[in-house]
Order: C-alpha cells, then sequence, then structure tokens
C-alpha cells in the first residue's frame, strides 16, 4: 500500500495510461485537473496506447488545426475530417476481442466512438468518469482556477506523464492478449488492463 502522500496535479488524458492511475491514486487526498495550460502537442492529451497484434499502437484524437501552443487546452476542438472514432473502435476490437473483459466494458466504451464531441476536454473528462466508474475508484477532484507554472505543494505530473518520457514506477506484468508474440508491454493505456484484468485491474492499480 501507498503511503499517506501530498495532492498532486495532473492534466486529462485520453484513456490515460496506467502510470495516470496508480499516481491519481497514490495522491487521491487532494487531486487538481489542469483546465488553464496551453494545449502541448504530442502527449497524451489526445492519444493513447494500446497492445495491437504488431506490438504498440498509438490511437490518436486529431484536433482542428491551429491548436497550438497558445490555444488553452479548454479551447481545443476536436477534427472529424476523417473517421478516426471508426478507425479507434476497430482497433480496440481488432486488439482485444479475444481479451478475457472486452465484452464486459465494449456497451459502455462504444457511445464514445458513436456521438461527438466539441471539445477534447470535455471528450476526455467523460472519459474520465467512465473509467473511474469501471475501475470503482471514488476520487474527489476539483479543477484549477487559473494557470500557475510551478504548484510547490503539489506533485506535478503535467509534464511527466509523457508518450517520450520514462516512468520511474515498476510495472509488474499481467497477462496481455499478444504477449506470447510481442512480449509484456507495459504502462499502456488503461484499457489494456482493465480488458485484460477486468475487476480485478485495482487491486493491480494499489
Amino acid at each position: 500500500m501507498y503511503t499517506m502522500e501530498k495532492g498532486a496535479i495532473f492534466p486529462l488524458f485520453y484513456h490515460p495510461p496506467i502510470e495516470f492511475f496508480m499516481r491519481l491514486i497514490q495522491h487521491k487526498a487532494s487531486i487538481l485537473f489542469e483546465n488553464h495550460e496551453h494545449f502541448p502537442k504530442q502527449t497524451f492529451r489526445n492519444r493513447t496506447t494500446v497492445h495491437s497484434p504488431n506490438g504498440k499502437l498509438d490511437l490518436i484524437v486529431p484536433v482542428i488545426k491551429g491548436a497550438n501552443v497558445h490555444t488553452p487546452v479548454k479551447d481545443v476542438r476536436i477534427s472529424y475530417e476523417f473517421n478516426w472514432q471508426r478507425q479507434h473502435i476497430m482497433s480496440l476490437q481488432t486488439s482485444y476481442r479475444s481479451s478475457a473483459y472486452f465484452e464486459y466494458y465494449e456497451n459502455d466504451l462504444i457511445p464514445f466512438y458513436e456521438k461527438n464531441w466539441k471539445f477534447l476536454y470535455d471528450y476526455n473528462l467523460e472519459i474520465l468518469q467512465f473509467l473511474f466508474k469501471a475501475l470503482k475508484l471514488n476520487i474527489p477532484y476539483s479543477f484549477t482556477p487559473e494557470y500557475l507554472p510551478t504548484y510547490p505543494d503539489l506533485a506535478d505530473y503535467r509534464e511527466t506523464i509523457h508518450p517520450k518520457k520514462d516512468s520511474s514506477l515498476e510495472f509488474k506484468k499481467y497477462f496481455q492478449v499478444f504477449e506470447e508474440k510481442n512480449g509484456f508491454l507495459p504502462n499502456l493505456s488503461i484499457l489494456d488492463l482493465l480488458f485484460n484484468q477486468g475487476p480485478q485491474s485495482i487491486k493491480y492499480l494499489i
């Protein structure tokens, strides 16, 4: 079990990596979600990584061009120029259809690929609420009232949980559908853990 730790500030991610939830639980006494930062590109804010038959696969939510480092994250709009939703749900089905728990969560997941959300932030927040429910996590949180570059009293994960940065956490192995072919892939999207471990996922995170 984790010892009591100070609170933390996080960005909102698209089907966040496992580390995100391990850190949330670690700092659950006080959680802040950043909603005044400028949108940084090439982060988990609009991508997630899953275990496909061919190894790691990034699923990226396209945003409307013009969303750059000077765009407030709450104002970033999702692009529907091509049918990325169909691509994502089909990729999830191809990757996890044979997993133990995919069918258990599929009906709750499909609406995220049928309805069109205008803003990425709202989309990620509703996904997070679904994931909290699926994991049976009850963690209170609030949002930043303004942008501050540093939070001396909080652990700051706005830049450290990143596709191009290795996590300092250790990730124990759990069964993955294509592990025999690709080896165990740590710290993927929380969906990988959920589809393979189901209700046991929370024990892994703790």
